[in-house]
């Protein structure tokens, strides 16, 4: 018989093993050993130092969208070999059900990542954090907060239940940002964590010292980390808390964002009766998040909160939904929720369910007497799903008691302050779902409840066919939430990514504020050289380069035409006696949108050239009338300039003042275009 392997760490450029024989690491369906794990006489300041000397330099000299691409590009071929992690999988007592949520859905999470990094950070490694923010009265002074890189590692610390997800969403913000990250996943299940780690590695995309991995104990790592570095942490809050205790966050400020276990709610909106869709969502969601991954998920509703008349009607249509659950060997036919990661795993549960039962009933599910469909129920770490009924909602153990498993407790209320209040009483939870068809209902239940909990799901007949559900974190969302939950915030989109960069408020002039941020700031030097911007391609343009032009009369005639023509025929702009009688006009003005049309036909050059289309405005405000035989002029000036890869084409956006006869603006405005990279394009002979 073949011995169990012995997982190995990637460790500064190179998979390492210990010497020892290691902790075995069971198959939560037969209890076979899969692996063992150590990682006695692994150097972990090395890795540190490799992370910081080698991974850091790495990817902070590539900018956001070649980042984005290495992401892409690993997802893609991960994608491809999907079925063999789904194999793994199995053995932590995963369904293929619960390997779409945890491996699909890690690999969704990179995608989702490296489609935030093209379309909303810039292809630089440097972003803007907002406009600049003057500091002086003659504008030569001014503030721009701008995000940087860390130099340091992200060193995230997992829990078992999502040995894929839990990675890869922690890695992709990472990375992004430009920070290294050294994985540490929890033992339990690391075998499969290792796997998919192991793919990465070996597609060659990654930049060396970007990724590195600790399989085993990570004694001693947080000695070695100071402020440029950050750990992510996810799992009990016991265990956050004596992180957040090292001296490496108390003395050193390390970044430290904790996502915990929590006692997350769903509360049955006082709308929502047994005749409703939204009652047949609630009980579905229920049990949902009672049976994926056999409960084991950190947003798993433990609270199901409904209104008191209603308490019967909810817990006999679990029960008959519950009834259909089967329970065994992922991939064994019939099979609809596995084993729970470890049958340590499942004696913790049962011990947390005893605490419950302390005020609560066990209504549903004997954890002595079920079925278990293609395996040894006793070699396994096998439970039924469980639900609790506590009459009385304010027994404390509902509230402070979570069974990390299939186990969820039915609570009543009397009305919806009550809810709110029963909802706040897990003291901070990732997230609370809301079921309900009434606006009104949504809104209290907001302004009650929202500040206890990372993030509010409101569910009705309406959102359904879309909604992702109650347990679902979504990388352009945040997950997190306050007290109890962590406190923390990951995803979020370039929220996630910002968070592991630094900010700092630059100070100087327009022209070096321009240089630092390369984006044209109000009051930086122009350059008008004769040649029209719109005749230079993205290889000739610079940022800086500007048209003046004008001025064109505005005439009472134009105004009625275009009022004509349009159809705009507001009185400000037709009826002299009551444009006059409005302090803002006193008198009839012109349409801010001929303003506008009149100046782009001013900057505008009519021939085909590299301006390719204008595909939008930004940032419009009209902030002076203009009357009848006042006059426009217009200067354009190219403020950003953003270079797609792969595509012949990028990104120029314009700073356009439209200013009347006295010098005073009359509109401020960003224009966007797309812009030829070089024009004539490659091969166009250009006619001739």
């Amino acid at each position: 018989m073949t011995a169990a392997p012995l997982l190995e760490s990637y460790a500064a450029g190179a998979w390492w093993s210990s010497a020892d024989e290691g902790t075995p690491l069971p198959d939560a369906v037969t209890g076979e050993t899969v692996a063992r794990i150590s990682s006695r006489g692994l150097d972990v300041a090395g890795m540190v130092a490799h992370a910081r000397t080698v991974g850091s330099p790495a990817l902070r000299e590539l900018t956001f969208h070649q980042r984005a691409g290495l992401l892409k590009a690993v997802a893609l071929q991960l994608m491809a070999r999907k079925e063999e992690f789904y194999a793994l999988s199995h053995r932590t007592g995963a369904t293929d059900g619960d390997n779409a949520v945890d491996i699909d859905g890690g690999f969704g999470t990179v995608l989702s990542y490296a489609s935030t990094g093209r379309r909303e950070l810039p292809d630089d490694t440097l972003v803007l954090d907002g406009p600049p923010t003057p500091l002086g009265r003659r504008g030569t002074f001014l503030g721009q907060h701008v995000y940087t890189s860390l130099t340091g590692v992200a060193v995230q610390v997992n829990a078992f239940n999502f040995p894929v997800w839990g990675m890869l969403e922690k890695l992709a913000p990472a990375f992004l940002a430009g920070m290294p990250t050294i994985v540490k996943p929890a033992s339990q299940t690391a075998y499969l964590t290792e796997a998919v780690f192991r793919a990465m590695v070996e597609t060659g995309l990654l930049p060396e010292g970007s990724v590195q991995l600790l399989a085993g104990s990570a004694s001693g790592l947080l000695d070695h980390l100071d402020g440029q570095d950050l750990v992510g942490f996810t799992g009990s809050a016991t265990t956050a808390a004596l992180l957040r205790s090292h001296r490496a966050v108390t003395e050193r400020a390390v970044r430290f964002n904790a996502e915990a276990d929590s006692l997350n709610c769903s509360v049955l909106g006082p709308d929502a009766g047994p005749d409703t869709p939204e009652f047949d969502l609630f009980v579905r969601g229920l049990v949902t998040e009672m049976t994926v991954k056999a409960g084991q998920k950190c947003t798993a509703i433990r609270r199901a909160i409904v209104p008191r008349e209603h308490v019967d009607a909810v817990v006999e249509a679990t029960r008959a939904a519950l009834e259909q659950v089967v329970v065994g060997a992922p991939g064994a036919d019939g099979v609809t929720m596995g084993a729970l990661a470890s049958r340590d795993q499942r004696d913790e549960v049962l011990r947390a369910v005893d605490r419950l039962r302390t005020h609560a009933e066990l209504v549903v599910g004997d954890p002595t007497d079920f079925t278990v469909t293609g395996a040894d129920r006793d070699r396994g770490a096998f439970l039924p799903p469980m639900l609790l009924r506590c009459d009385d909602a304010s027994a404390p153990e509902p509230h402070d008691v979570e069974a990390f498993g299939p186990v969820s407790t039915v609570l009543p209320y009397s009305d919806l302050d009550d809810a709110i209040a029963l909802a706040r009483r897990g003291q901070g939870s990732l997230v609370a779902s809301l079921v309900t068809h009434d606006p009104a209902v949504a809104r209290a239940f907001v302004l009650g409840a929202g500040s206890a909990h990372g993030r509010v799901h409101v569910l009705d007949r309406d959102d359904a066919r879309e909604s992702t559900g109650h347990g679902s974190p979504l990388p352009v969302l945040v997950h997190g939430g306050p007290g109890r939950a962590g406190g923390g915030e990951e995803l979020g989109g370039v929220r996630g990514v910002l968070h592991h960069m630094q900010r700092t408020a630059v100070q100087g002039s327009p022209d070096l504020l321009t240089g630092v941020g390369r984006r044209w700031v109000a009051g930086a030097a122009r350059s008008e050289d004769g040649v029209h911007p719109f005749r230079k391609s993205l290889a000739e343009l610079r940022i800086g380069d500007s048209v003046t032009a004008g001025p064109r009369e505005i005439t009472l005639e134009d105004v009625e035409h275009f009022a004509a023509f349009t159809g705009d025929t507001f009185y400000a702009h037709m009826d002299e006696e009551a444009a006059r009688a409005n302090p803002l006009f006193g008198g009839r003005v012109a349409h801010g949108y001929l303003v506008l049309s009149w100046a782009a036909g001013l900057f505008v050059d009519p021939d085909p050239g590299p301006v390719l289309a204008n595909y939008g405005l930004d940032s419009l405000r009209l902030l002076t009338p203009v009357k009848p035989g006042d006059t426009v002029t217009v200067t354009l000036t190219a403020k950003q300039i953003t270079p797609r890869g792969g595509a012949d084409h990028g990104e120029v956006r314009w700073d356009a003042v439209v200013v009347n006869s006295a010098g005073d603006p009359v509109a401020t405005y960003d224009v966007l275009t797309m812009v030829a990279k070089t024009w004539p394009p490659a091969g166009d002979s250009g006619g001739q």
